[in-house]
């Protein structure tokens, strides 16, 4: 009983097994105590989770070294087998490796971040989280109209960003151009209405406009792009029906529906104030009889 005892002690898979049980409980101890007592003190949310997320691929890789070098004596004899098992794998496979491409690609290549506004695959929303096989984002709009919110957490496989186009609303240039239709009647004072309609827009969106022309400069001297007038402006049209108006401004890209709310409301309350000088225009529809049919049947 003894000796078997000892056989099973001194048996080098049996210790082989245990040295890779401490260790990987050693590495995983190291790692979330690192994430309790240090990343925790870190203040901005952005730092502290890429922190976290490093020390678990750190973890995930120590793992891996381990097991590699407490089992190196035995690789050789499978190098064959583990070729041709690899090669099925890596057929059958070939989404998640996809997916683990695209996450790397993700973090190196500057897609997006945590917290950006993307649209991925006809999805749209902010990141919680880049996982190495899913991206989940808190989606926005579908039912809901604006920019808001509607509960649904989506996530997206990372191979996405090799397969469609990636938006991303905040990355280098967290602002973008929007604009506001105001149809205005024939006869009033167009210069007025003009006037009007670009003080309304200097006055709510003017600082907007002072931040995003800091951004573009910067965003000139990185890429080759032309200059961009972020000033508010307006346009004038004149159609069938009436003179249409288009304010043009920049926004930051979750403030949309707010900015909209702001400018509207200026904007009805100025143009009532000018009484009747300038009047919104609307679709009229003339409905017109038929005219009267007399039908004499003579036999």
């Amino acid at each position: 009983m003894e000796e078997q005892i000892q056989e099973i002690l001194f048996n080098p898979t049996i210790g082989k097994i245990v040295t890779v049980f401490i260790g990987i409980a050693i590495i995983w101890l190291i790692v979330k105590a690192a994430q309790k007592r240090l990343f925790a003190k870190i203040r901005e949310n952005d730092t502290r989770y890429k922190a976290k997320k490093f020390s678990n691929f750190v973890g995930f890789l120590l793992t891996i070294v381990l097991l590699t070098v407490v089992y190196s004596d035995k690789l050789g004899g499978l190098t064959v087998a583990l070729g041709v098992a690899g090669a099925g794998i890596a057929f059958a496979l070939q989404e998640v490796i996809a997916s683990f491409a695209g996450w790397l690609t993700i973090i190196f290549g500057g897609f997006y971040k945590t917290g950006d506004r993307v649209q991925l695959g006809g999805i749209k929303g902010d990141v919680m989280d880049i996982g190495v096989l899913r991206t989940t984002i808190m989606e926005t709009g579908q039912w809901v109209d604006g920019d808001l919110y509607n509960g649904r957490i989506v996530l997206i496989a990372n191979s996405f960003v090799f397969k469609e186009p990636v938006f991303n609303y905040s990355g280098d240039f967290p602002f973008l151009w929007d604009e506001i239709k105001i149809p205005i009647q024939y006869g009033g004072n167009y210069e007025k209405a003009r006037g009007l309609l670009l003080d309304i827009g200097r006055e709510v969106a003017g600082d907007i406009s002072e931040k995003s022309k800091e951004t573009w400069i910067a965003l000139q001297n990185k890429f080759m792009l032309e200059d961009a007038q972020t000033e508010p402006m307006v346009s004038i049209i004149a159609n069938d029906n009436w003179v249409e108006y288009t304010l043009r401004y920049v926004v930051s890209y979750k403030k949309r529906r707010l900015t909209k709310t702001a400018l509207f409301t200026r904007i009805l309350k100025e143009i009532e104030a000018t009484n009747g000088e300038i009047k919104f225009a609307s679709a009229t529809f003339h409905l017109v009889e038929a005219p009267e049919f007399k039908i004499n049947i003579n036999k």
